[in-house]
């Protein structure tokens, strides 16, 4: 039953990102640098660097979508990071602690105000 649960979570995510997708409709930004605003923000972004941005450089579409400006919210984000989906690796709590995550979601939050 629980696996069941699983899987219309995991379709109706997918479906929700494929119709929330957030692809870069515009040049990037230049002369604007980001500059984290908090020790939550700026830890988040160096976790973002060292686990997400080489497939989504800079939250960027790259080899994956651009997650700057995707309109999902965090607990669909959260379910993507743990379970993967499509292409998507997932990453356990020994990969990226709860903590971590929540710091991720809070600089990606902070970088979509930018």
């Amino acid at each position: 039953m629980k696996n069941l649960l699983y899987f219309f979570v995991l379709v109706a995510c997918s479906m929700l990102l494929q119709f929330c997708s957030a692809s870069r409709k515009s040049e990037p930004i230049v002369g604007k640098s980001f500059v984290a605003s908090s020790e939550k923000v700026k830890h988040g972004q160096e976790l973002f660097m060292q686990n997400c941005n080489k497939c989504h450089p800079g939250g960027e579409a790259g080899l994956a979508p651009a997650i700057n400006w995707n309109p999902a919210p965090g607990f669909i984000k959260r379910f993507q990071v743990r379970h993967g989906l499509g292409v998507m690796p997932s990453f356990n709590s020994s990969e990226i602690s709860n903590a971590d995550l929540k710091d991720i979601l809070v600089y990606l939050k902070a970088r979509k105000k930018f």
